[in-house]
């Protein structure tokens, strides 16, 4: 296994899976998390002799999705480290799956906000109140850890890319 074929199989799905922990557990998504995103997916680009125009277009939707998640953050409407995060994400789905992404995580995400807002309308049951992530996630004044919508949905939509497929075939 070569490093693109790690950078897309390992590295991939554990900063994924590390973007939603966070979020769950501190309501952050560190900027090193989107960073190490970009550059696994230079590596596995470059690793896999990604044509230059493939990667334009990877390239293009990440940064079409970096203005408007960035104009959504300017609003007040979604964090920062969620607009970051859904950039590098978009990296990695590029065009070809990328209305999937948005899609899927809009659909995650409205379903995780509507069950926090159920669960917040009830007390935190006496084991969970121990917990400082939980008391925090359970406030009615805390926003919501649309990363963990925004992962699932990557880990969802990015098995079924057109780069995924080429790396397994290869």
């Amino acid at each position: 296994m070569g490093m693109g074929e790690v950078s897309l199989l390992v590295v991939f799905p554990f900063l994924m899976a590390y973007a939603a922990a966070s979020d769950l557990l501190t309501m952050l998504i560190p900027n090193r998390i989107s960073i190490l995103l970009v550059l696994a997916f230079a590596a596995f680009a470059i690793t896999t002799g990604m044509e230059a125009s493939v990667l334009a277009g990877h390239a293009g939707a990440g940064a079409a999705t970096l203005v408007v998640t960035f104009t959504l953050f300017a609003f007040g409407f979604i964090g920062g480290g969620d607009a970051k995060l859904a950039a590098a994400t978009a990296l990695w789905v590029g065009f070809d799956r990328l209305a999937d992404y948005l899609l899927v995580a809009s659909l995650a995400g409205g379903a995780l906000t509507l069950g926090l807002l159920a669960a917040r309308a009830y007390p935190l049951p006496a084991l969970l109140a121990r917990l400082p992530f939980a008391l925090h996630l359970h406030d009615q004044k805390t926003g919501v850890p649309y990363g963990i919508a925004l992962a699932l949905a990557a880990l969802l939509v990015v098995p079924d890319s057109t780069m995924w497929v080429r790396a397994l075939v290869a």
